[in-house]
């Protein structure tokens, strides 16, 4: 009988959020919180969950098999597929949530993108910031976690780590591959990579 109820309930948000105007592609694939607040011109794409204590901002579009928890979502955000909003993040106008995705405890400041294969926790991002594929901020170090804060207009490379408790001044680059443990200043290069060996002529040992 539970289960029936929760169907029930569902197909009632459902109802409801379509006659609000929030656009639903496969609406019955959808799933909400009773406490669930949408803005307007939003798109829901196929498979998502949405928990608790999430609002989402006008001219939002959320990507399939996408769950959403605790959250704020601005105006002008794209969100997935395959991305997860865990508690305590706030994403800005016109920020961009890819695939494979997790964030956690953040802000993600206007304009920046964290496009794919990436994990942001106990972060503050600014501006217009680029999270190359395969970023990680190492936020835990077993018995505390710390801060990583990014600042405006920072590019950071494929493939980097950034260890907590960490600051990177605006303008800076990380150089893909790089992990980062100290402050990186404004305008510059950070970069922590091994000298690159390459044997001539080298002959594969033969079984």
């Amino acid at each position: 009988m539970k289960q029936i109820n929760s169907n029930i309930e569902q197909e009632k948000l459902r109802k409801f959020f379509i006659k609000s105007g929030v656009k639903m592609i496969g609406p019955e694939t959808i799933f909400f919180s009773k406490d669930t607040k949408i803005g307007k011109n939003v798109t829901i794409n196929p498979y998502v969950v949405i928990g608790k204590k999430v609002k989402i901002g006008n001219n939002v579009i959320i990507n399939s098999f996408s769950h959403l928890e605790d959250c704020k979502i601005k105006n002008k955000v794209e969100v997935g597929p395959y991305a997860r909003l865990r508690p305590g993040t706030t994403l800005e106008e016109g920020s961009k949530i890819g695939n494979f995705v997790e964030v956690k405890k953040s802000t993600i400041g206007k304009k920046s993108k964290i496009n794919h294969l990436s994990y942001i926790g106990d972060s503050e991002i600014g501006k217009s910031v680029n999270v190359g594929a395969g970023t990680i901020t190492c936020n835990y170090d077993g018995v505390k976690k710390s801060i990583t804060k990014i600042k405006d207009n920072v590019f950071i490379g494929s493939n980097s780590s950034l260890v907590a408790p960490i600051t990177l001044e605006k303008n800076s680059i990380v150089g893909a591959g790089s992990v980062i443990t100290k402050k990186v200043k404004k305008n510059s290069l950070a970069l922590t990579r091994s000298s690159q060996t390459e044997v001539k002529n080298y002959k594969r040992k033969i079984k």
